[in-house]
Formats: structure tokens, sequence, C-alpha cells
């Protein structure tokens, strides 16, 4: 892996920071499910009821296969069957959808001595979203303040307390949902403490957007720098998961919200995807808006391919990636360039990787996403800070502008903050990228609730 370094005068020492390879959302189509089913004979599969789950209902279904886990918030539950029952489970009176489960994608620490991280310094993508300026530091009122964001990721390195002050990250709303697809009968596992022991860096990546980071001595901003963090591991350590593991930790926020969260904000960030909508992820999503629940997520990308999901699902908040044209224009251009003001989106570009929206599908904002520097590590236990392209992280700047719109508007439902965001996106230059407008703090702050 080829390696810039960066010098901060301010810290006075060399980190290593690299530009990462672009994510790709490899879509898993149900014919490469039944291919593996023919080969082992068996299929893991999610299964929405049209009622509940009874016990009538139970005993029938597991003359077909083992029953995994119930989900009655949704009316659904998992199974692992031979392959070829799936038709005939599909076909049962009260049996709304069945599906195999889809493949998702995406020691010793020292504590950071402040709270927040809103007097850190400014970063380009932050200054391009006008939450802070080059030079000024943050520049609007909101903060994030009494706002919780579910990060829906691979979790947390064992090392994030050098990274983030701990006040951000609330420990005990804290999950790890395991399992799905091939492993054991299908079961979606609670992995006590799991959350915080994550070898993969992406959610540490992702979640140093909202809340900002700590380089060595220095402080940076974030989108949202007072929200407070949820971190659901749903993704194994090699990034990738199963949809009725994401599943699991949609319902369990919005669980959150319908209980001791229920007087606060409560937004969803899912830097993940794949191919197909999955019908339990959909009752799943349907289930936390139903709650109060914002959901934001990665647009994908596979580039006119189309977008990834549940991003493109329609109640969802997706986000698409857009780049600098100036970068790299100047020395440790990332916190050191200037963004002009106000908003051009001619000095922006979008990212030949981010998924364009297809028919049928809903594509909704484009935020910086190219070349986001936040902690990765490659080595446990050294901390080190990349440059990261991708969908997944546009999609926190989203989420973090959705956290500081419910601050102002604590009641703000789902709909209400999508309209008000596509409302506020500045249109991109060319029709190819109609409908994904650039988004700004102000721009979304700015703009009427309806």
């Amino acid at each position: 892996m080829n390696k810039n370094y960066l010098f901060l005068p301010a810290i006075a020492l060399f980190i290593s920071c690299s530009k990462a390879p672009e994510e790709q959302i490899a879509p898993v189509t149900e014919s490469a499910e039944y291919a593996n089913a023919r080969v082992s004979g068996m299929l893991s599969i999610n299964v929405l009821l049209k009622t509940a789950a009874t016990n009538a209902i139970l005993n029938e279904l597991k003359t077909y296969g083992t029953i995994g886990d119930v989900i009655p918030e949704i009316k659904a539950l998992t199974m692992k069957v031979p392959g070829e029952k799936l038709d005939a489970i599909r076909k049962l009176s009260y049996v709304s959808s069945a599906n195999p489960d889809a493949v998702r994608n995406g020691s010793p620490v020292d504590a950071v001595s402040v709270s927040d991280f809103s007097n850190g310094t400014s970063t380009w993508n932050l200054d391009a979203v006008n939450v802070t300026d080059f030079g000024k530091g943050r520049t609007i009122a909101q903060d994030g303040t009494g706002v919780f964001i579910g990060v829906l990721d691979t979790g947390l390195l064992d090392s994030w307390r050098q990274y983030f002050p701990q006040e951000r990250i609330a420990t005990q709303y804290a999950r790890s949902f395991g399992g799905g697809g091939a492993s054991g009968n299908g079961n979606v596992s609670e992995q006590p403490n799991k959350w915080e022991h994550d070898q993969n860096s992406h959610g540490t990546h992702v979640t140093s957007t909202i809340i900002g980071f700590k380089l060595g001595t220095t402080y940076f901003n974030g989108v949202a720098p007072k929200a407070t963090i949820i971190p659901v591991k749903v993704l194994n350590q090699n990034g990738s998961g199963q949809s009725s593991v994401v599943a699991q930790g949609i319902v369990y926020m919005g669980t959150l919200k319908a209980g001791v969260l229920k007087n606060s904000p409560v937004i969803i960030n899912m830097s993940l995807g794949g191919g197909g909508l999955d019908a339990m992820e959909k009752a799943a999503i349907d289930f936390a808006i139903g709650k109060g629940v914002i959901i934001v997520a990665s647009a994908g990308n596979s580039g006119t391919a189309g977008m990834g999901y549940p991003g493109a699902y329609k109640p969802v908040i997706s986000v698409a990636s857009a780049g600098l044209k100036a970068e790299f224009s100047v020395p440790v251009w990332w916190y050191a360039l200037d963004v002009p003001e106000p908003t051009k989106v001619s000095d922006f570009y979008i990212a030949d990787y981010s998924s364009r929206e297809k028919a049928g599908q809903d594509l909704d904002v484009t935020a910086p996403g190219s070349n986001i520097v936040g902690p990765y590590q490659t080595n446990s236990g050294q901390l080190s800070y990349y440059y990261l392209s991708g969908t997944s992280m546009a999609s926190p700047h989203v989420a973090g502008i959705a956290a500081l719109m419910a601050q102002n508007n604590k009641t703000l439902t789902a709909a209400q903050a999508e309209a008000a965001l596509e409302n506020a996106a500045i249109p991109m230059a060319t029709e190819a990228e109609a409908g994904s407008g650039f988004i700004t703090a102000t721009a979304a702050l700015g703009t009427p609730i309806q």
C-alpha cells in the first residue's frame, strides 16, 4: 500500500495516512444463494409473516426446517431449510415473503481528556458542508446536543478511547449482533462487548466524521460533535454481514426510541449495503421509522450499475459521494484548504464509483465522501489515520446534519427530514446527477420543515 505522510505542526509528529481502496458493494442475488444451497443442501432464509407467529405457525414451519430467531416486533423469523423448500414456504397462507438471507458489506487505552471536539480544527469536508470554516472553527450554533446516533457498522476499535471522548459513546446501549447466513441454524445472536473489539476500523472511521477525532494532540471537529453515538455492530471483522443481522440492529434501535430514548431524537447511520431489498430488512426499517427513528444510508459504490439496499429504499435517506476538485492542491490540503464560500457545486465532482439512481430506486442527496481522513488501523494496537473513499464516508455527514436538524426540532420525522434535505440540496451540474443535490448544514437548517 502506497503511503503519504502528513505533517501536522500542531502536534509535531508524522502520521502515516494512505488513500484506502474505494469500497465495493457486491450484490448477492438469489440465484447465487440457490447455487450455494445446491452445494451445501441448506439455505438460511428470512421469513416475513402476515400475522403474529403463533405456536401453530411455528410448529408447521418446523416441518420445513429449523427456526432460528423470532422477531415479534416485525412479525419475522429466520430459518435454516433445505434449498428446495423455499418455494413451498413462500406459498403458505400466512407467509408474506421469504428470501435467502442477503449479504451486507461496509488492549490498554488512554481516554481523551475533553468531552467533545466542538472546538476542534476544521477539515475540508466539514468546511464543505458548512459546519466549520478554515481558520474560524465552528460556524453554526447547532452541535448535535441531545441527539443519539446509532452507527450500525463494524463496531469500534479496541483503541476507540484514544480517538473519541468517552462521553460521546453510549456504552450502556452499545450492542453487537452476529450470525445469520450460513452460520449455525440461521440464528442471530447477541455478542456481549464485541462491539468494542473490532479489527476492521470501518465503524470507527464512520464515527469520526460525525463526532470528530483526536490525532496526536490535535482535536478535529465533527459534523455533530456533541451528538451521542450508539455503536451497534452488525458487520463482522471482514466488514460484511447478513441482512437478518442488520434487521436485528435496526429493530434494536427502534425499541430504544420507543423506550428509554422516547424523549430524544434518534438517528441511524448505515454505511453498508448490498443487492436487493430484503423483506425482513424492509420490515425493520418500517418498524423503526414508525417509532420515530430517522435512517440514513450510503447509496452504494456500483456507479451506473445502480444503488445498493437498504439505501435505495424510499423511506431511507440515501447519500451519494462527492469529492473536492482542488484536493491535493496544497500541502496537507485536507485540513489546510479553505473551501470557497458560498458553496458552489462546480467546486465538487461526483465520484465515479458513487451509485446512480435506477428505476425504482430513490437517491436523495450528495455529501463529501472522497478522501476523508479518519482513524483506520491496519495493525492492531497501532494508531493510524487514512484517507478513505466511498459512499460509506458520505453517509455520516448527512446523519450528522440530520442530528443538527433534530436538535432544532425534536419531533422531526424521517419523512420531514428527507423532504427538507432534498429541498435544501444544491442541484449538481449534469442531468445524470439530478435528484442528488449537494447538501450543506446551513441550507438544511434554513429550510422550513413541512
